[in-house]
């Protein structure tokens, strides 16, 4: 297994986004579903969100007791948004989570730099990096959601269908009104 190969696990198609002492943090392929950051429009971050219990309940109990046992869980730092200085949340303990903004800049080409010099960018990075970050729902390219917050704390950054990262964010409920894609993340222990 390697950077970027595409794995089978669990049922969903992973992209190997990194490989660190006999472990990958994986990422599916593409979306899995469309679904609300939070069940009502509110200041929210990671740790409380409903999407995160849902990720942590829900579609970790899909898999089967030797595919939990690969399953790494790990403490999530969640930093703030650093354009507009919205409170990331407590650190958190997961199986499954979202990317944040640093790991979407960092694993799928570099693009950290301009997460961490906002300069002339107004809402989000576009990059030569857009095309790796793109993701499907179906059959057409869709936005897809990030742990990090957004503007401030009713909004979540995300990766638009042209794979701008989004840094401004979509609402946690209500609008746009598809709730957005999901692509959940996981460290797994390698064979």
């Amino acid at each position: 297994m390697v950077k970027d190969d595409i794995i089978i696990f669990g049922g969903y198609s992973w992209q190997v986004l990194d490989i660190k002492d006999c472990k990958a943090l994986i990422v599916t392929k593409d979306i899995i579903e469309l679904r609300w950051y939070h069940s009502r429009f509110a200041d929210i971050t990671w740790a409380d969100c409903e999407l995160r219990m849902y990720l942590n309940d829900k579609i970790y109990n899909q898999f089967s007791q030797s595919e939990k046992a690969r399953i790494i869980k790990i403490t999530n730092t969640n930093p703030g948004n650093p354009w507009f200085k919205t409170k990331g949340g407590d650190d958190t303990n997961d199986y499954l989570f979202l990317l944040s903004l640093e790991e979407v800049c960092t694993y799928f080409g570099d693009s950290i730099s301009r997460l961490q010099n906002k300069g002339r960018q107004k809402w989000s990075i576009d990059d030569e990096n857009n095309g790796n970050r793109q993701a499907k729902s179906g059959d057409d390219f869709h936005w897809w959601r990030l742990r990090s917050p957004g503007y401030y704390g009713r909004t979540g950054a995300s990766v638009n269908s042209h794979g701008h990262v989004y840094v401004r964010g979509n609402g946690v409920h209500g609008k746009p009104r598809d709730g957005g894609g999901v692509r959940p993340a996981l460290w797994l222990k390698m064979d």
